[in-house]
C-alpha cells in the first residue's frame, strides 16, 4: 500500500494496521474504502486525536450519507481503535457496540418440515438436461444438512469432499476463514452418487464438485433459478407479499432447528452457541445470536422438528 493513500495524522497507524490485517489473511477492499473515508474526514476537519468526538463524528457523517445501510462497516473503525490501544495509544477510543442499535436484520423465511420434504421430493424428480438433474438434491442437501452458505457450496472442489473420512473442507470462506465439517452417512450416499454421475459424464477432472453443462463452476444466479423451479414444481405456495423462500433459507433452518432442539431438551443454548457459530463459519457470536431473536414466534413454527429428536451436528436431517 502506497504512502500516498492516507493523508491524515493517523496515516502511519492506518498503513500499519492494514498491513497487520493482511498478515492475518484479511484482504477485503471494503475495510480499506471505509478507512480511507475516515482518513479523508480527519484531514478535512483537521483532527489530531483519536477520541470519541472524532470517531463518532465520522460515524454520524457516514450514516447520514448511507441511509439504511447495514452497520457492519462500523466494525472497521472499532477494530482500528482496539488495534491502536494495543500499539502505542492506550487512550484511543473504541466505538461502542450501542451504535449498532436500531438496525434490523431482514426476517428470514422459516421453512416447515413439510416444505422441506416436498422440496427434496421435487428435486429428485427434476426434469432438465443440465447437471442440476443429478446435482440438485446433493447441492441443496448440503446447504440444509450442514448450514452452508450458497457460495460455500458452489465453490467446493472435488478434493474438498472427502467421502471416505466423512467430511468436507470449506476453504477461505467469508472473512478468509476455513473449517472442516463432518457429514453423515445419508449425505455421503447422496454426494457419492452425484460424484459418480459427474465423473461418468465429465471425466475425472472438473473445476468444482458442482458444475454447469460446460462444465464450468455453477453460476451464482442459477442457484436461485433452480431453487424456484424446484419449489414451484413441488406445488409449494408463495406469499403474494412479504417474505419469500430462497436457497439461504436452508442455512437459516439449520440454525433454528439446532437451537430449538437444545431449548426443548433443556440444554444451555448459550453454552452451545460457540459451537454453532464455529460450525456455521460466523466471525463472532453476534451473527449467531441473530438466529435467536430475529423471529419471536419461531418456536411455534418449529415445534414439530424437536418432537422427532433430530441430531445435533452435523445435520438436521431431511425429515
Amino acid at each position: 500500500m502506497s504512502a500516498q493513500v492516507f493523508t491524515s495524522v493517523f496515516a502511519e497507524e492506518l498503513r500499519r494496521y492494514l498491513a497487520f490485517k493482511q498478515d492475518m489473511g484479511c484482504y477485503g477492499s471494503s475495510r480499506i474504502w471505509y478507512l480511507r473515508s475516515f482518513d479523508a474526514y480527519c484531514t478535512e476537519h483537521g483532527v489530531t486525536c483519536f477520541d470519541q468526538p472524532t470517531v463518532e463524528g465520522w460515524v454520524i457523517s457516514k450514516k447520514a450519507s448511507q441511509l439504511g445501510s447495514p452497520p457492519s462497516w462500523m466494525s472497521y473503525i472499532r477494530d482500528f481503535g482496539r488495534w491502536m490501544r494495543t500499539h502505542g495509544n492506550p487512550e484511543a477510543y473504541v466505538l461502542a457496540e450501542s451504535w449498532r442499535a436500531g438496525f434490523a436484520h431482514s426476517r428470514p423465511y422459516l421453512l416447515s418440515r413439510d416444505e422441506i420434504k416436498l422440496f427434496f421430493q421435487s428435486a429428485a424428480e427434476l426434469k432438465t438436461t443440465s447437471p442440476w438433474k443429478w446435482q440438485s438434491v446433493a447441492f441443496f442437501g448440503l446447504m440444509h444438512s450442514c448450514g452452508l452458505r450458497t457460495c460455500e457450496t458452489r465453490r467446493l472442489r472435488p478434493q474438498d469432499v472427502d467421502l471416505e473420512k466423512a467430511g468436507i473442507d470449506v476453504l477461505w470462506s467469508k472473512g478468509n476463514r476455513s473449517r472442516r465439517l463432518p457429514i453423515t452417512a445419508e449425505i455421503i450416499d447422496i454426494l457419492a452418487e452425484c460424484d459418480r454421475t459427474s465423473r461418468k459424464i465429465f471425466g475425472q477432472q472438473r473445476p468444482r464438485f458442482f458444475v454447469s453443462s460446460t462444465p464450468a463452476p455453477v453460476a451464482p444466479a442459477s442457484i436461485g433459478v433452480m431453487f424456484n423451479r424446484i419449489w414451484d414444481h413441488a406445488g409449494l405456495p408463495r406469499a403474494i407479499d412479504g417474505i419469500q423462500p430462497h436457497p439461504y433459507s436452508f442455512r437459516h433452518h439449520f440454525a433454528y432447528a439446532n437451537i430449538e432442539r437444545w431449548m426443548a431438551e433443556g440444554t444451555d443454548v448459550n453454552a452451545m452457541l460457540p459451537y454453532l457459530s464455529r460450525y456455521m463459519g460466523h466471525a463472532s457470536l453476534d451473527s449467531t445470536y441473530y438466529y435467536i431473536h430475529t423471529s419471536p414466534d419461531f418456536m411455534d413454527g418449529y415445534a414439530a422438528l424437536t418432537r422427532d429428536g433430530q441430531g445435533v451436528f452435523p445435520e438436521v436431517g431431511f425429515q
